[in-house]
């Protein structure tokens, strides 16, 4: 299977993007659902579109996480994506405005 050049991720509220991000992860990272084959360590590259925002957010990555189809409890099938140095904490910094006081709960996410 071939895995497109470029993923493209809408997170239309804060629940969804409360359960795609991965707050543990340096310069913070998503989970993005996909049935596409990766390996830990490619380099991904995706527009990011953040709660009905007009503008993408083009963010480079890598795979940190896996999640195959047919996974154990039922988990959505798809790759965690850690950001790259080079958008120093700036994706992370928007995510984490959105989700100012619910980081830290104990609601279970897509990862953990």
């Amino acid at each position: 299977m071939t895995k497109p050049g470029l993923l493209t991720l809408t997170i239309k509220d804060k629940s969804a993007l409360y359960l795609a991000y991965m707050p543990y992860v340096i310069n913070g990272g998503l989970f993005i659902p996909t049935n596409s084959s990766y390996r830990l360590g490619d380099e991904v590259f995706m527009l990011l579109n953040l709660m009905g925002e007009e503008e993408k957010i083009p963010v480079a990555g890598t795979v940190i996480w896996m999640t195959p189809k047919g996974a154990q409890g039922k988990r959505t099938a798809g790759i965690g994506v850690q950001f790259s140095d080079q958008d120093q904490g700036n994706t992370q910094k928007k995510i984490e405005n959105y989700l100012a006081g619910a980081l830290g709960g104990d609601k279970p996410t897509h990862t953990m």
